[in-house]
């Protein structure tokens, strides 16, 4: 067998995974983990993830991508209904679906109507219990009984996400499931999403981590300007959006102390993932009913909802 026919006799797969849950049940953590780098932002705070953040996996010959939906729950702002929406459609485009159960939850409400919603979806399903180092191994195993009873499951893992316990089995698993076909994205590329949506998304999830007791909800970040200079650093600039000036106040702190801590924490995280120096500028403006604003949904990568 010459070069070329053993390079033709490895046949490649690759798919689109969606990961389903309710807010907070460690779906950014997961992608993170399968991919081995940060491509989506980790809060305590729920609803972190805004739009479908992409985490690309290669594991044997299959490229595995990741679709990272916000947390699915009962919407009551605009905002919401986007997230909730975008979430769907996720799990409706992809090849297949993990949907993720926090252990210690259980099936609650949220996961209740997930479960009676996901009959909808037509692609092959894949049951994750996640945190399973808060719950003795006997629950677990009525929990992943009482999943599989609702819904047909091809697999049942279990996991944390956090530790890594089980999560190479699930990507071993996902490589093996995903279609044949041709790799769509480079070998080297970690997530689909632009360093500078990355950036903005590194710099919310600090704020998040500062004042989550703080500051409402409704705050954004954008990245103004990026830009290589000579000596190979970047410079980078980013505005945070609030909704009013005492939040504006909040996030600047007392003498700016808490923007510059903001900033700095952004900063360092953003030089390692691009090894380089980074000069970040931060910037805050009150945008009023920035919920409202159509650009700034299709900033977020969200469809405006009409109601």
């Amino acid at each position: 067998m010459n070069e070329t026919d053993a390079t033709a006799a490895v046949a490649t797969r690759c798919g689109f995974v969606a990961l389903i849950g309710a807010p907070n049940v460690g779906k950014s953590t997961l992608v993170n983990a399968l991919v081995g780098s940060k491509v989506t932002i980790v809060s305590r705070k729920v609803q972190t993830t805004r739009a479908l953040i992409r985490g690309i996996v290669i594991e044997d010959n299959a490229q595995i991508i990741l679709v990272d939906t916000p947390g699915i729950f009962s919407p009551k702002r605009r905002l919401d209904r986007a997230m909730v929406s975008t979430a769907w459609s996720g799990a409706h485009d992809a090849d297949l679906v993990c949907v993720l159960l926090d252990a210690k939850a259980g099936i609650d409400e949220e996961a209740e109507a997930i479960l009676a919603k996901l009959a909808t979806v037509k692609h092959p399903k894949i049951l994750v219990l996640n945190k399973i180092d808060l719950i003795p191994r006997e629950k677990l195993l009525a929990l992943a009984q009482t999943a599989n009873d609702r819904m047909t499951f091809e697999n049942t893992f279990m996991i944390s996400a956090l530790s890594g316990d089980g999560v190479g089995d699930l990507r071993q698993t996902l490589a093996k499931m995903v279609p044949p076909g041709p790799f769509h994205y480079p070998e080297d590329q970690m997530s689909d999403a632009p360093m500078r949506h990355l950036a903005a998304e590194i710099t919310r999830e600090k704020i998040y981590r500062q004042l989550h007791q703080e500051l409402p909800y409704q705050s954004t970040v954008e990245t103004d300007s990026w830009t290589e200079r000579k000596d190979k650093s970047i410079r980078i600039e980013q505005t945070i959006f609030v909704e009013r000036e005492s939040q504006r106040k909040i996030v600047l702190g007392k003498g700016g102390a808490t923007i510059k801590s903001i900033g700095a924490d952004s900063r360092k995280e953003i030089a390692e993932i691009v090894g380089v120096p980074v000069h970040l500028f931060l910037f805050v403006k009150v945008r009023e009913n920035w919920g409202d604003d159509p650009d700034r949904y299709s900033e977020m990568g969200l469809d405006f909802p009409k109601e």
